[in-house]
């Protein structure tokens, strides 16, 4: 599923194209100032055959959310759901059968695609929609497991914008995991932990 948007026009020429590489001019903005945003979520097959997908709205609100705090368009929530609709309508036979963990797995982004070196919102963008099967998330299901825990870097600073799903607030923790530990907790966790800047308590 792909959507433009451009100044003037608003999102436009939604169609659901099949999964390949795309053209990206070298000096597009998101490649150098991450102006992109992303979401989750999945369908599911049940029982009767039909196909579900649990809070959409919710997670259309919060692409919303992302989008303004990195000034990008905002997309319609009654246009996210439908694109997932259509995609789903279109790749209904990857959703696994009914009983299992597994589901199709479908990432909505939306990324600035104008050229250019200057500091500044784009005025153009794209929205895509990839779908993909999913196994189960925690391959050997729930249960502790030893994790590092940081006592010197914070994601966030106070009053960031770490809220939005963007391509900006997801890769702090990566450095990381490959960065001796100092502390090692035995406690669940399904990411790298890391504190909040002021209050020191720790989040995944």
């Amino acid at each position: 599923m792909s959507i433009d948007y451009a100044d003037g026009q608003g999102w436009h020429d939604a169609r659901v194209i099949p999964y390949g590489p795309i053209e990206l001019d070298p000096s597009a903005i998101v490649l150098h100032y991450a102006q992109g945003v992303f979401e989750g979520l999945k369908a599911y097959r049940w029982a009767d055959g039909s196909i579900v997908s649990f809070r959409a709205q919710a997670n259309a609100a919060r692409m919303r959310s992302s989008a303004r705090r990195l000034a990008i368009p905002e997309l319609p929530e009654e246009l996210f759901v439908e694109s997932l609709r259509q995609l789903i309508a279109v790749d209904h036979a990857w959703v696994p059968s009914a009983g299992g963990e597994e589901s199709l797995y479908l990432r909505p982004f939306i990324f600035a695609t104008e050229p250019g070196l200057g500091v500044r919102p784009a005025k153009q963008y794209r929205y895509l929609v990839i779908a993909s099967p999913a196994g189960a998330y925690f391959k050997h299901g729930i249960r502790p497991v030893t994790v590092w825990v940081s006592t010197e870097y914070v994601r966030a600073a106070r009053a960031a914008p770490v809220r939005p799903s963007s391509v900006a607030t997801m890769r702090p923790r990566w450095w990381l995991r490959r960065k001796p530990p100092k502390k090692v907790a035995t406690k669940w966790c399904g990411s790298t932990p890391s504190n909040a800047a002021t209050s020191k308590r720790w989040a995944g």
